[in-house]
């Protein structure tokens, strides 16, 4: 039997990398002879660049880079053979790397994010995939452009503080610096959004209050990036801004889309190509695949479903092994998954549940490998 494990993290408990580690651990205790291969995935974001440079066999690089707050803070980013940068915009400007008492969009900067992409630039890379989930920002971007010598100015030709809370100062889009490498560069953004920059399904609006947004401040950071976004049309003469994928990332995706000419993708299609999924699909007798939690939302660009839908094209069975099973978690039948299982043995806290996630791993998927052994004789 082979079986090919592509399974993407389980968020504040085990990376993809390790979650696989667990199935396959699991799996021997009922199947010895199985031919096992791993494929650590994600979907653009936590764990996007350990997932495609483990799968990929990438190079891995730390820097210390200016975090959400302005503080310097460590992030990873990796490189593949032959110079394709990957990067996760959250390892630099993640909200993970605030306290949740300092939360506050109107002050946070995806400067750092910035920094990586020169990093990556001074190292060679000319290709980049830039993951964009589990932002701390709403400021448009312009951090990132900042830390890439784009100036934004304001009536007295100042340059502007770090943050969406001061975008209603802009006056000015000074390009003349803006590091040259980049109009030699292809940016592919990992994301599964679809909001617009602005209005009532806008970054500030849906996202703002993930951030520690008062509906006070959502108001003020969607008037800004509307605001933002008439100096950026009329620096450049289009308006993108109700691009669908624009509002991603606090309106980083809008950012990438006008000043990088980044290409926007579902981050577990871009994943999948990298790491070769369908072949090692056509090539399996069973996919396991799974995440921290499954429900209905899976099924709108998740990297579970995004496994499911190619193991689908072949007819190949697909278990989904999850924390937790949510609302309308059977939807998934419908685009390819056989069966779906949490990995909870018992009566337990969240807590317990992340605390012993390695143990519940192999003890649930032995169960069901020996499940399907015994109706295969």
């Amino acid at each position: 039997m082979k079986i090919l494990l592509a399974p993407d993290s389980f968020k504040g408990s085990l990376s993809s990398k390790n979650v696989c580690t667990a199935l396959k651990e699991g799996i021997l205790r009922a199947a010895p002879n199985a031919e096992i291969i791993e494929v650590p995935i994600a979907d653009g974001g936590e764990g996007t660049v350990d997932a495609i440079i483990t799968s990929a066999e990438g190079t891995e690089y730390a820097e210390y880079v200016t975090g959400p707050l302005g503080e310097k803070v460590e992030a990873h980013y990796g490189i593949l053979k032959g110079g394709t940068a990957i990067i996760e915009m959250a390892s630099a400007s993640g909200l993970y790397l605030i306290p949740e008492d300092k939360r506050n969009p109107l002050i946070t900067t995806s400067f750092g994010t910035g920094e990586l992409i020169k990093n990556a630039l001074d190292r060679g890379c000319r290709k980049f995939i830039i993951g964009i989930g589990g932002s701390a920002t709403n400021d448009g971007g312009a951090g990132m452009l900042q830390a890439l010598g784009v100036r934004f100015l304001d009536q007295h030709n100042n340059e502007l503080c770090y943050g969406g809370g001061n975008l209603n100062n802009l006056v000015k889009i000074d390009l003349n610096k803006l590091d040259k490498r980049i109009y030699e560069s292809q940016f592919i953004v990992a994301s599964d959004v679809n909001n617009p920059l602005c209005g009532e399904n806008g970054a500030s609006a849906v996202y703002g209050p993930q951030k520690n947004a008062t509906p006070e401040m959502v108001k003020v950071l969607d008037d800004n990036l509307r605001h933002y976004s008439y100096i950026v049309k009329d620096t450049f003469n289009k308006d993108l801004s109700e691009t669908p994928g624009a509002g991603a990332a606090g309106g980083l995706g809008f950012a990438l889309i006008v000043f990088l000419n980044a290409e926007l993708k579902n981050g577990i299609d871009i994943v999948i190509d990298i790491t070769n999924m369908e072949g090692k699909i056509k090539n399996s007798n069973l996919i396991i695949t799974g995440e921290g939690n499954t429900d209905f939302q899976t099924s709108f660009g998740k990297a579970p479903s995004g496994v499911a839908k190619l193991a689908k094209k072949y007819n190949k069975p697909v278990i989904i092994l999850s924390g937790g099973l949510g609302k309308n978690y059977k939807d998934l039948y419908d685009i390819g998954v056989t069966s779906l299982f949490s990995i909870v043995d018992r009566p337990m806290c969240l807590e317990d549940s992340m605390k012993y996630t390695p143990d519940l791993i192999k003890n649930r998927i032995e169960d069901i490998i020996r499940t399907i052994l015994a109706f295969s004789h």
